[in-house]
């Protein structure tokens, strides 16, 4: 709720003085043309601010890419440009994700998915891939809000918990799927760490920091705190990285993610390590060739095929690429 007041206030309340300021303008004689023109500038320019900075601090901080990992001026526009869209339409979902994200009625269902957003978001971010899911025939397709926003990640896996408890209740489910994007991943990992995989069948993780980010010094609290790379949290709670997971874990991660850095810090020994090429941290949410990757994880653990049968997958800790045009 606070992450959605806050969006609330900055876009909603931001847009009512904007206009509120032009028809006055325009009511007294001025020409609409200039406001029609901010109004634009401002749309595309504040996501396009933040999305810059963000790429070029992960620029700076990057992990040395493979030549088969680099690309051009034009795909490096359209990554900038991909970005400013996913921050750009990311706040009114986030203000309406009561409305846009609530929960399906009760029905039985084989396997149901739940998603957990990162940091300093809500479930309004998953407004995509829950309809590409749904459109797939995958689902019942449920969204976590957890908080508050910047609390310790351990403080959130009791209302993971309760969240996955309630689903199993509504759906007479064994176990879901569960897809975490950025800190989301690391707050599903603190839940198998702390109660075990009986209740998951498969963990996905989209853009997540497993071994911190340098953006998270950009921001305060315990969270923020916790995935900074060094940090004494990552270094006990990865103490046994390498070791079989509890349950199947794939990790989508991308050599141009424009908030972890270096983007290597989303392998994760012992996962199923996909790499993307071209996406960017918060377009990952958007991004149609990730979507299908999901949605293909998400049938082979609905028919309990072995990790060879369903897509072509690498074995642990290997890596598949997934590129971007």
């Amino acid at each position: 709720m606070i992450i959605a007041l806050a969006f609330g206030t900055v876009v909603f309340g931001g847009t009512a003085a904007y206009v509120g300021w032009a028809v006055y303008a325009v009511w007294h004689g001025a020409s609409v043309w200039p406001y029609a023109a901010g109004a634009l500038a401002l749309a595309i320019g504040i996501p396009g601010a933040f999305a810059g900075f963000y790429i070029v601090l992960a620029w700076v901080f990057r992990s040395e890419r493979p030549p088969t990992a680099r690309i051009g001026a034009w795909a490096s526009l359209r990554l900038f440009w991909d970005e400013t869209r996913a921050l750009g339409r990311s706040g009114p979902r986030q203000t309406l994700y009561r409305w846009l994200m609530a929960d399906p009625a009760p029905a039985p269902a084989q396997m149901p998915v739940l998603l957990v957003h990162g940091v300093l978001c809500n479930a309004g971010v998953w407004l995509g891939l829950r309809r590409h899911l749904l459109t797939q025939g995958i689902g019942p397709v449920y969204a976590l809000t957890y908080g508050p926003p910047l609390a310790s990640i351990e403080s959130f896996v009791e209302q993971v918990a309760a969240k996955i408890d309630a689903v199993l209740a509504a759906t007479g489910a064994h176990q879901v799927a569960v897809v975490g994007h950025s800190m989301g991943g690391l707050v599903a990992r603190a839940y198998l760490r702390r109660y075990g995989a009986s209740k998951v069948r498969v963990l996905i993780t989209l853009a997540t920091p497993h071994h911190g980010s340098v953006h998270a010094w950009l921001f305060p609290g315990t969270s923020l705190a916790q995935i900074r790379p060094g940090s004494a949290w990552l270094a006990e709670f990865n103490r046994d990285e390498g070791s079989p997971p509890p349950t199947r874990i794939v990790s989508l991660w991308s050599w141009h993610d424009s908030m972890v850095a270096p983007q290597t810090s989303s392998r994760l020994a012992g996962a199923e390590n996909v790499e993307v090429v071209g996406v960017g941290h918060n377009a990952m949410l958007g991004d149609p060739r990730t979507f299908e990757r999901v949605a293909a994880e998400l049938r082979r653990a609905a028919s309990n095929a072995e990790p060879g049968d369903a897509v072509a997958a690498t074995a642990s800790g290997g890596a598949q690429r997934v590129a971007a045009d």
